[in-house]
Formats: C-alpha cells, structure tokens, sequence
C-alpha cells in the first residue's frame, strides 16, 4: 500500500513523495499542525516543544536516524505556501523542509500527493561537511509513518475518542513509549482472546 519515492538532487537536497487518501483541502488542513508533523517522525525524541504566536516554534530533543544519535535544539519559523508550507530552521545544517500538496488523478485510488523536501543549502560546503553527523537521515522513516497515519485519521478521524487518544496521549509519547504501549495493547488483546476461546471451550465441554 506504501508509494514511497526517495531521491536526491547534488548533495543538498533530499526529498520523499507519499500518496495519501485525503483530499487537497483536507491534507492542507493537516499540515498545519506542524507539532504533529514533527512529533509523527519515528527517528525523534522530543524534551520540549513551544510555540508563539507568529508561526515560530523553539523545540529540542535527539535525532536517532544516525548509528549515534545527536542532540538538537532548534527554532522553526513556519510560512505558508500556495501549495502547502515551509518550514525554515535558524540553527542547525539543515535549512528548511518543504511540505508540497499536489491532487491526483480522478480515477486513483488516492486523492493526493504530499512531498516532503529537505534541503541542506544554509551553509557552506566545508561547514557541511564538518556538520555530516547531524544530517537527519529520518526522511524515508517519517514520510512511511505519515502515511500510516494519514489512512488511519481518514478512517477514524471522525470518532472523538480516537482523535482524544491520538492527540492528548498518542501525540506527547516519545517512540520508544509508543512501542511499548503498543506490546501492551497487543498481549492485552491476546489475553482477552484466549479467556473468551478458554470460556467457549468450557461451555461446550460442560453445557
């Protein structure tokens, strides 16, 4: 079901194309919760996240796409573009990432295209090249978790418990913490199948 496309163009400039099932208006909408943009990437870990009032956010935490992790703490500036956003980082190799919304075809299975560009041309290229270890190697990751995310909010973005759950608990765990809840839920489920199975089985034998 994953439409993943990874490229690149000279050495500073990385992007990935996802197709999603929402509508050109709908993903719009979505992008401009840039926390949860940020916060649905698998590869970081947040410590703080803050925002003022002129689409500017200061958030630090730890990149783990690297084989050793690395600490950030950087301020976004957000701006809105006539086909989505761009957000631009004032500290940091990278210079700013791209969020694109494009329509698809009528006759596709989805409704649009979003392409996510990261672009690395804020600095010099000696600086570049002493700052490789802070690249975020996380783009393929994030884009396959977004789109993941996407179907599920198309399918139960309408059922307020969910939306609850996915913004007010889902949303503030790190990675690791979703992983493990996840385990949780899942021998949970297992539990609750095997009594039912155990409590069937009885009523056979005994009734």
């Amino acid at each position: 079901m994953n439409d993943l496309t990874l490229d690149s163009a000279e050495d500073d400039t990385a992007w990935v194309s996802i197709q999603t099932p929402l509508d050109v208006e709908s993903l719009t909408s979505f992008c401009q919760d840039v926390e949860r943009l940020f916060r649905i990437n698998p590869m970081l870990t947040f410590k703080s996240w803050q925002a003022d009032d002129e689409n500017r956010f200061q958030f630090s935490g730890q990149n783990i796409s690297q084989d050793e992790p690395f600490d950030f703490d950087l301020t976004l500036q957000v701006r809105k573009l006539p086909d989505g956003i761009e957000v631009c980082y004032q500290q940091g190799i990278k210079s700013s990432t791209i969020f694109k919304i494009e329509p698809l075809p009528d006759d596709s299975e989805w409704k649009s295209k979003l392409t996510i560009t990261d672009t690395y041309g804020g600095m010099s290229e000696k600086d570049r090249k002493e700052q490789l270890h802070t690249v975020d190697r996380s783009l393929t990751a994030w884009a396959k978790y977004l789109q993941q995310y996407l179907l599920y909010w198309h399918r139960f973005s309408r059922i307020g418990p969910w939306r609850w759950y996915m913004k007010r608990i889902w949303q503030p765990m790190n990675p690791s913490a979703r992983r493990i809840t996840y385990m949780f839920l899942l021998i949970s489920v297992i539990e609750v199948f095997l009594i039912g199975l155990g409590a069937v089985i009885f009523l056979f034998e005994y009734s």
